[in-house]
């Protein structure tokens, strides 16, 4: 599939080419990544056409890579949805990038692709990704225990969250931001 250039209110989501594999292989080694991304998957597959993969795109800020989403369809039409999942840089976590990536990737889910409703499942203990995927719209629906083997070869708890199409927050791009504290 032809996939088109999503643009956010920071980023740019396009599609991964074999060049990028570089450069995502780079971030997925930085430790705070690398936590909980193991090494290998679809980094080293990118840009190389595989029938049954997510769609993988490239996040760029500013014109630098910076990360990869990736999204995975349910065509079976009484259980349509579509699942997302998405790794960054260490040097842009805390900046809402990952926010921005994850709404302008559900913008496009929604509106173009028809979904209503969308899934992304981060490590119960990934208190920032949870965050970010919150600030979205995504609510909490339980924890699945001992879901993922971590890249420390044991098994930890996932929390799947879901979004329907009206929870969808869009961007305070522009707005001040409440201080707290």
């Amino acid at each position: 599939m032809d996939h088109p250039t999503l643009r956010g209110d920071r980023v740019v989501l396009r599609p991964l080419t074999a060049a990028d594999r570089p450069r995502l292989r780079e971030i997925r080694a930085e430790p705070e990544v690398a936590r909980w991304w193991a090494l290998g998957g679809t980094v080293e597959a990118a840009g190389e056409p595989d029938d049954d993969a997510d769609v993988e795109l490239a996040v760029e800020l500013d014109g630098q890579l910076v990360g990869q989403v990736q999204y995975g369809e349910e065509a079976e039409p009484d259980y349509r949805h579509a699942s997302i999942d998405i790794f960054l840089a260490t040097a842009v976590h805390g900046q809402g990038v990952g926010s921005d990536v994850v709404r302008t990737l559900a913008r496009y889910l929604f509106d173009e692709r028809g979904h209503h409703r969308l899934t992304i499942d981060p490590a119960a203990s990934n208190g920032r990704a949870i965050a970010a995927y919150a600030r979205v719209g995504f609510k909490s629906v339980g924890v699945m225990r001992q879901y993922e083997r971590g890249p420390d070869g044991t098994w930890h708890d996932g929390l799947l969250m879901d979004l329907l199409r009206d929870e969808l927050r869009e961007s305070n791009a522009g707005q001040p931001r409440s201080k707290r504290g």
